[in-house]
Formats: structure tokens, sequence, C-alpha cells
């Protein structure tokens, strides 16, 4: 017997077509790729001595030879930082007269969109006068943003009336969720620190930032938290984890060790 095409879709054929138009394969991803739409670009460090307490006398120097840094909103500054243990150092908590000495590897970083990265580049050989230091930029090196889970910033500002600790925690918080569209889970807040301007002082605390995901580590250096950035406020870097941080210069931002 043969049975002829009557052109008719059974119950169970349509089931099964049905079913094939709504079958999406997921897409295999790849490692995730840092992007490079900013950097932190690393200068070799040629100078003796700084002020420890330098944020403002930097920015100033750097905006004289760059007047536009004042408003590039995802540019930052970072200080520049010693060794905070060994060989008996530890940072002073009054800095105002107090001196940073450099080694040959210390390094001064600016945080920088891609589209500025040439003009950055530039500053090589420049020497500037901070407080009477003179500080000469060296050879540069690219970081790219790192994707490591735990990220934390040396500096993030106090705000007026955030006099306690939890204050300044959940506005720190309520921000950080809303840039990062998700509830951050893990969050350390660190000691107090004072930045000495002409016109103010400005306190602030350091935070750490624990468990995220590599796109929303990169999203945090990216983006930071607060304003101050021309004075290595808000900026992120990531950090060794609580089990892992060792006697190294950023455990005395979260437990006080010497």
């Amino acid at each position: 017997m043969i049975r002829l095409q009557t052109g008719k879709t059974s119950v169970k054929q349509r089931s099964q077509a049905e079913t094939d138009m709504f079958w999406d394969e997921d897409e295999k991803k790849g490692p995730y790729q840092v992007p490079e739409d900013i950097v932190d670009v690393g200068f070799k460090v040629i100078s003796k001595s700084l002020p420890l307490e330098h944020a403002h006398e930097l920015y100033t120097a750097l905006n004289e030879l760059l007047p536009w840094i004042e408003d590039e909103s995802q540019l930052g500054i970072h200080q520049i930082h010693g060794a905070e243990s060994g060989n008996g150092w530890t940072r002073p908590e009054d800095a105002e007269n107090e001196l940073l000495y450099l080694s040959r590897r210390a390094r001064f970083y600016i945080r920088t969109p891609d589209h500025r990265l040439d003009e950055i580049k530039a500053l090589t050989g420049q020497v500037l006068d901070i407080a009477g230091h003179q500080l000469e930029l060296g050879s540069t090196i690219i970081k790219p943003l790192s994707t490591q889970s735990e990220q934390f910033s040396r500096y993030v500002i106090v705000e007026e009336g955030e006099e306690h600790e939890a204050d300044f925690l959940k506005r720190v918080v309520s921000e950080l969720n809303q840039l990062l569209e998700i509830k951050v889970r893990k969050i350390m807040c660190g000691k107090p620190h004072t930045i000495r301007l002409p016109e103010e002082t400005i306190r602030t605390r350091s935070i750490m930032v624990a468990d995220l995901e590599p796109e929303i580590a990169v999203k945090l250096q990216q983006q930071g938290v607060g304003r101050g950035r021309q004075y290595g406020c808000g900026l992120f870097l990531p950090h060794k984890g609580i089990k892992a941080v060792g006697e190294t210069e950023d455990k005395t931002h979260f437990t006080g060790a010497k």
C-alpha cells in the first residue's frame, strides 16, 4: 500500500515544529576580555622624596601641563605610596610635615580614558614641582584594569552629616548598588584619613568591596565612587583579599596592623 501525502500535519508533528521554533541554543562564552577604554598609565618615579600629603600639589602641577584634566570625568590621579611596613617605617597619622621617601621601584599612576592616552604618555620626561620637591616622570607602562574579585579604595570622601561610620557606609552601599546595578553583598569600611587642601580638609575612609564578578570588578574601577578623583579619592585597586593580605600596606587600612 502506498500512502499519499495529504498535506495535513499531525498534532504530534505540529507540537514538535512549534517547539523547534523556540529552541534557542546558549552561546558559549569565552574568557572575559577586559576592555581597554580605561587604563592605568604608570610612570617610573625619579625623585628622592615628596611631601607625604601631596594630593593637591600633584593635581595642581599636572593641571598646569594638561588643563583639560579638570573636565575629564573619567580621569583619576592616584596618590603616590610607598611601603607602609618593613624597616620599622609606618605612615604617620599626622602627616602635614612628613616626607615620603621613594625607592627606585616607585611608580605614579594616572587612570585615563583611552582617547587621552597619548597625551598622558607624553608627560614622560616632565619634571613636576611638588611643594619644592622635584618629581621627574620616567618611562611608562600600561596596566589594564583588574578582574580580581576584591577591590579597595584607599580614600572615599566622607560627606557632611556622616559622623558615624554606619551613615557613611549606608550611603556608599546605596551609590554602589545604583552604579553597579547589583546588590553589593560584601563591603568593609577601613580606617579614616584626612586630605588637606588650601580651602578645606577632606575626611575620607578606605573601603573594600568583595565577591565581585570580573565584569563588575572592572566596572567599579572604571566608574569609581563619590567625588575627588583628582585627589585619588574613590579610585579602586585590586586587593589581595582578607586571607591573603599578609604583611602589606593594604592590610593597615582594614585591621590597623603595623
